[in-house]
């Protein structure tokens, strides 16, 4: 059976490479599209701001995962909308059709809606909404790629420059570890030594070495080494990766103090992914579920995102 990981896992790291290197996601998964964009002209992020529009007086109902405008090589400007979709949800294709509809309504410029299928399922592959009744019919489709069909050849992967090849290969590692924390640790140390094969500047290893801590999720003794070991390989070519916090963190002799406001800046962060999910998956929440997310414990937020696979509600999550 597949392994299911809570997206919170995803969510984040994903979001963070798409906006620092758009251009590598859509060479990687969608060329031909990416041929026809103007890259000269940078992309401009539109995400947050469709997200504080609103829609019907009800802000944040629809949460994109990524909004871009792009100049397009005929001169033409354009939105392209990205999710990210990491679990099998059979409400997708219609939630796809639902953001390109309001997205359109909010802009006056022509849409590309695109999804990268990232789930374990390989004879998922949503790539059209449909709809009959009474002679009116809807007929939406979309661009979708699935992340399965990318990691035939690991060896290909690893040798890639692009960093999306990097993070796809990331994706599936912690997909296929299955919760055992030495195949998990003994993946994410490959990633972190592979990040130095490509000759990637300061930046983009950085954003990439922090989406391998968001996606591959270490328990405290494994994670404690795999720190040890990224702060060696970081002495070996030069370069801090850890900041100034996680190093003293590390460091022997550290205050019990000091673990516990790390565990609340991870509580604090899973709440708010948790919480972003919630509002993509079933609209607007109340104070009283948002109060219930505030005050959760981090190990009872894992245990939420776990139920969001399967759960068609709310009531279903907190059971």
């Amino acid at each position: 059976m597949p392994n299911t990981v809570p997206s919170a896992r995803y969510d984040l790291p994903w979001k963070a490479v798409l906006k620092h290197a758009l251009r590598a996601f859509l060479d990687f998964y969608f060329p031909d599209f990416s041929a026809r964009i103007d890259w000269r002209q940078r992309p401009r992020f539109r995400d947050k701001e469709f997200a504080r529009s609103g829609f019907s007086g009800a802000p944040n109902v629809m949460v994109a995962d990524i909004l871009a405008e792009v100049r397009m090589r005929d001169g033409r400007q354009g939105l392209v909308h990205i999710e990210i979709q990491t679990q099998r949800d059979a409400t997708m294709a219609k939630r796809m059709h639902d953001y390109n509809y309001r997205i359109s309504e909010t802009y006056d410029l022509p849409l590309a809606s695109l999804v990268l299928l990232a789930d374990e399922y390989p004879r998922w592959r949503p790539a059209s909404f449909d709809q009959q009744f009474e002679g009116t019919a809807t007929a939406f489709s979309f661009g979708s790629a699935k992340l399965l069909d990318y990691v035939t050849d690991i060896e290909a992967l690893e040798a890639s420059s692009n960093p999306v090849a990097w993070l796809t290969l990331a994706h599936w590692r912690s997909q296929q570890a299955h919760h055992d924390p030495k195949k998990l640790y003994a993946a994410k140390l490959h990633l972190t030594a592979l990040l130095f094969r490509h000759g990637w500047n300061k930046k983009r290893i950085l954003v990439l070495f922090d989406a391998i801590n968001w996606m591959m999720t270490l328990p405290e003794p494994y994670q404690r080494r795999y720190w040890q070991a990224a702060r060696k390989l970081g002495k070996e070519h030069e370069m801090k990766l850890l900041n100034p916090l996680e190093q003293m963190f590390f460091d022997d002799g550290i205050k019990k103090g000091l673990e516990q406001g790390l565990e609340q800046g991870r509580r604090e962060g899973a709440v708010v992914l948790l919480e972003r999910l919630l509002v993509k998956r079933f609209g607007p929440l109340s104070q009283t579920t948002r109060k219930k997310l505030a005050t959760a414990s981090l190990a009872q937020l894992e245990a939420w995102s776990d139920a969001l696979d399967e759960a068609q509600s709310l009531k279903q999550i907190w059971e």
